[in-house]
């Protein structure tokens, strides 16, 4: 088997040498305690993107010439819509695009951004409670930054997005997992968070539609859930970046069901993932007047202002034309239903629908513990690297957002790579 080390590294501790070129002999750990001398230890303790790595590691294989199909980037295979990129070619001939403009965005986006958040969120925001961001990463880094203080508990449900974990580390917090597997449809209940809570609970962090299972929570749900944290006096952090990519539902944005939350609660959104924008850098953070005051001072000595291009180009995503976008939310659909009703021809895996976002997050437990090609994977993670060398996919394991067990696929790619990478699976699991 070729060496798929990558996979161990991006999903284990920077901190454990067993994991590090050179193995675990003196010399390595010698290294490592002058390396960890060299960088600070917060910055030292940080786990690369699992996803953007595995992402990397197949670009280089298919540059290398192998026909590889990776499922493992969230990122859509659609171009930015005409008239987003149209605004933007205006933008780059203004002069007045070419300085600096205010660190928390500009005036017009962030009305935008606040008319969108009362549409779609249910929350009417003035656009002072508002900040323009380098893309959602900055919203979540933060979001948690600016509320969070050194351990200040904060309850992750689990699978999540990689970046969760480390953002609320850099904070100073403590990120406590709270796990719902498939049979839950990977939806946490107010029993399995009380039970988790202790005195030094601060934040919720609640993501629907949830990267990396594309689950999504209905009213219902998102109601007892906030109305558990509003109980408790405890933050909620809001991921709502994938609002807007569901299907035959609505997410319903927790400040919508619970209005009193809107004191203790911040919105993170972008539009990255709904308008095909993820290298335009453009993110946002919604929150109380006081929290985003003193987000915008940290912003201000962080990165100040995003590009005015890129905030223009978002101004036309947001007040423009919206056509393209449901062009693209229903071939996710197609794609959802024909990924997942593949995925579950193969004996071993269990793989829910998905009601937002574009990924799939199997149970394939059922696959582990048996031969495949002489190879026997007792983990989701020797089970993505048998994966790739055996069949030319890669996708994610599940150590790379929680426990063992699980794969992610985003189906965020055309339509026939999709198809043909699933039916090499199915060729795989079948010989």
């Amino acid at each position: 088997m070729a060496d798929f080390n990558y996979l161990h590294q991006c999903t284990s501790s920077p901190a454990n040498p067993k994991f590090h070129a050179g193995g675990s002999g003196h010399s390595s750990l010698t290294m490592m305690h002058v390396n960890q001398h060299r960088i600070a230890a917060r910055i030292a303790a940080i786990a690369e993107s699992a996803t953007l790595k595995v992402d990397a590691k197949a670009k280089a294989l298919q540059a290398e010439g192998r026909p590889v199909i990776s499922y493992a980037a969230g990122e859509p295979d659609f171009s930015t819509p005409q008239n987003i990129v149209d605004a933007a070619s205006r933008a780059v001939l203004d002069p007045k695009n070419y300085r600096y403009t205010p660190a928390a965005g500009l005036p017009e986006l962030r009305e935008a951004i606040a008319a969108k958040t009362a549409r779609d969120s249910g929350w009417a925001v003035a656009a002072s409670q508002v900040i323009v961001t380098n893309g959602g990463k900055q919203a979540v880094y933060q979001s948690f930054a600016t509320i969070v203080d050194e351990g200040d508990e904060v309850l992750l449900p689990t699978p999540y997005w990689t970046t969760y974990p480390e953002a609320v580390k850099l904070a100073g917090g403590v990120p406590v997992e709270v796990f719902a597997g498939a049979d839950q449809n990977y939806l946490v209940t107010v029993d399995q968070l009380e039970a988790a809570r202790t005195a030094r609970t601060k934040v919720l962090l609640f993501v629907s539609p949830s990267n990396p299972t594309g689950s999504v929570y209905s009213h219902e749900q998102t109601k007892a859930i906030g109305e558990w944290a509003l109980e408790h006096g405890i933050w909620v952090i809001a991921d709502e970046i994938y609002q807007n990519l569901v299907y035959g539902v609505k997410a319903i944005s927790i400040v919508e069901a619970v209005p009193a939350l809107a004191d203790t609660t911040i919105l993170v959104n972008g539009v990255a993932k709904s308008y095909a924008m993820t290298g335009w850098r453009l993110g946002w953070m919604v929150g109380p007047a006081d929290v985003i005051k003193a987000a915008a001072n940290l912003q201000s000595h962080l990165s100040s202002n995003v590009s005015n291009i890129s905030q223009r180009a978002a101004i036309e995503a947001l007040t423009g034309p919206q056509d393209q976008v449901e062009v693209m939310r229903k071939s996710f659909e197609r794609r959802r239903d024909l990924i997942v009703a593949e995925l579950n021809k193969i004996d071993g895996v269990i793989c829910p629908l998905p009601e937002g976002a574009f990924y799939v997050y199997p149970d394939v437990t059922g696959l582990l513990n048996r031969t495949w090609g002489g190879v026997t994977p007792t983990t989701s993670l020797e089970l993505a690297d048998l994966i790739l060398d055996q069949a030319d996919v890669a996708v994610v394991p599940g150590e790379a957002f929680g426990p063992s067990g699980y794969l992610r696929l985003s189906y965020a790619l055309g339509d026939e790579p999709l198809l043909e990478g699933i039916r090499r699976l199915q060729r795989l699991f079948t010989s």
